[in-house]
């Protein structure tokens, strides 16, 4: 069965179909894709996983553990790896263990 597209207009005036209830518009996030640093080679949901618990730096990435950032909604498996290797890049590594107990993070 196939999911009927519907016509949306941002709020910046992009217009797009989408046959989802996502409310992300696809020409707001190529524009807002980063080109550099440790979170452009992540994908869209990874990318606002972490932006969306307030992980913008390297720095704040490392002081959180894999198990914390793996259960960020929209974070995959398929990032971490990515992000393990742009950490030991930079001399740093995820935290052994979180100080604080790991909650599901839905944005």
């Amino acid at each position: 069965m196939r999911s009927l597209k519907s016509l949306r207009i941002c709020e910046k005036g992009h217009r797009y179909y989408k046959s989802s209830d996502c409310p992300t518009c696809p020409v707001c996030a190529q524009e807002e894709k980063p080109t550099e640093g440790f979170m452009a080679g992540l994908s869209a949901p990874a990318q606002r996983a972490l932006a969306g618990a307030g992980i913008n730096t390297l720095q704040q990435l490392a002081k959180k553990s894999e198990a914390h950032v793996l259960a960020l909604h929209g974070m995959g498996p398929a990032s971490i790896p990515k992000l393990r290797k742009v950490l030991a890049d930079a001399g740093l590594t995820f935290a052994a263990k979180e100080s604080q107990p790991i909650k599901k993070v839905h944005r």
